[in-house]
């Protein structure tokens, strides 16, 4: 079971991260201006513009989930984002159809941004329902996990390709093979994902005579949206900055080697992924908020230093994605558990995707753009400080929001649970 919901993030995840880590590599297929840095902005704007869709695709993928069930929500979104990632494997460039390319490549990432918007609530709520209490930071740290091995495969596939291909050959049809590969994964998912049973706390809350109006609940709970903005917001800007756009930015700012660059980045993503359990356990035995404090402030603290340490080699790289990464990956870890313990049932996947998906789609998917864009333009330093102060907004959030470790998930809302009341630690 855990596997297969794993999977699928692991599917998704790749999926958005074959686009961040080849888009030097197809940027001047899709926009053939003659500048490489120019069609690269404009392919990380298509990035993120694709998270436009997020928002819609939570709201639609997050009442399914709430409404339908979470195995056909964490189905669907697994089979649509397959699709994106399908359709620009097999697009035409910019010398074939003109501009039609940019438009083929921006309605392709809508369609992964629809999917992935509603894809890591639904799996997130399924995982927190199904585990144990007294375990269940441990088990939520399988969502970022899953994803991280998701991003390290897309980001070793990249390694393994710029180093076996030419860069020509790479530009000129190297790059389609990772998204190709998408597609065929995402029918693997699908069909792991039809096996999977429905959550008991679901079902019972389903049960007739139960199921309350999702608006009227979310409506009652305004503040518990405006946590999920405060929380998001600083640790989803850090991550995209760390996974997302920092390889372009060592790639085309710094000079690394693109073969190394990748390599570099693929051995921090492996130290990242083993972190994550440990920050969950960490977070079942002393509470959420002291772990999202020590994230989040020492992520702030050491944005300039590490930042600062590449310089176009490749261990700079490592050293320097491989510790921000970990030190983010304290909150990623965890916020899935402290999610699903502020929300009840009824609403506990679209009342976490509608400001979820907004806050990424926000302050998330335009962090590679604006570090690329602001990067062309000397004025590298104001990204940071945009970072900084993102994560601010999340340690106030912290700060004034409550400890939820002890708490049950039932149908009503999270109540404090004794301890005799946790399930038994084991699947």
């Amino acid at each position: 079971m855990l596997a297969t919901v794993g999977a699928g993030i692991a599917i998704e995840v790749y999926d958005l991260g074959i686009y961040a880590t080849f888009s030097v590599f197809f940027a001047s297929q899709f926009f053939a201006s003659g500048d490489a840095g120019s069609d690269l902005l404009s392919t990380l704007a298509v990035f993120a513009v694709g998270f436009v869709a997020r928002p819609f695709g939570g709201l639609f993928f997050g009442w399914m989930a709430d409404q339908v069930g979470r195995q056909p929500a964490m189905t669907l979104s697994v089979v649509t984002a397959a699709a994106g990632s399908l359709i620009i494997g097999v697009s035409p460039t910019a010398t074939t159809i003109g501009i039609g390319a940019p438009i083929v490549l921006l309605l392709a990432r809508l369609i992964q941004g629809f999917a992935q918007g509603g894809e890591l609530p639904a799996a997130q709520t399924y995982l927190a329902e199904v585990s144990p209490a007294s375990r269940r930071g441990r088990w939520s740290s399988l969502n970022y996990v899953s994803g991280a091995l998701g991003g390290l495969f897309a980001t070793a596939l990249g390694a393994v390709l710029a180093t076996l291909l030419s860069r020509s050959d790479m530009m000129t049809f190297g790059w389609r093979i990772p998204f190709l590969l998408g597609g065929v994964l995402g029918l693997f998912g699908t069909v792991m994902r039809r096996r999977l049973d429905e959550t008991p706390i679901f079902t019972s809350a389903a049960s007739p005579g139960r199921r309350t109006s999702p608006w009227r609940q979310m409506g009652a709970r305004p503040v518990l949206l405006l946590q999920v903005i405060g929380l998001t917001a600083g640790v989803t800007v850090a991550f995209y900055t760390w996974s997302a756009a920092v390889l372009p930015f060592a790639i085309e700012q710094r000079h690394t080697n693109p073969a190394a660059a990748l390599w570099a980045t693929a051995a921090a993503t492996v130290l990242f992924t083993m972190s994550l359990p440990l920050w969950g356990a960490a977070a079942d035995r002393v509470g959420r908020r002291p772990i999202l404090l020590v994230s989040m402030i020492s992520s702030a603290v050491l944005l300039f230093p590490l930042q600062g340490l590449i310089q176009g080699q490749a261990w700079q790289l490592f050293v320097a994605a491989a510790v921000a990464t970990v030190l983010i990956g304290g909150t990623l870890s965890i916020l899935p558990a402290l999610f699903a313990e502020l929300f009840p049932t009824g609403i506990r996947a679209l009342g976490l995707a509608i400001p979820y998906s907004l806050t990424v789609a926000a302050f998330g998917g335009t962090a590679p753009y604006l570090q690329a864009y602001l990067g062309r333009h000397d004025a590298t330093a104001a990204f940071y400080w945009w970072v900084i102060a993102l994560i601010a907004i999340t340690v106030v959030t912290v700060v004034f929001s409550p400890e939820t470790r002890s708490r049950e998930l039932n149908a009503v809302g999270s109540t404090p649970a004794r301890r005799a009341a946790h399930a038994p630690d084991r699947p």
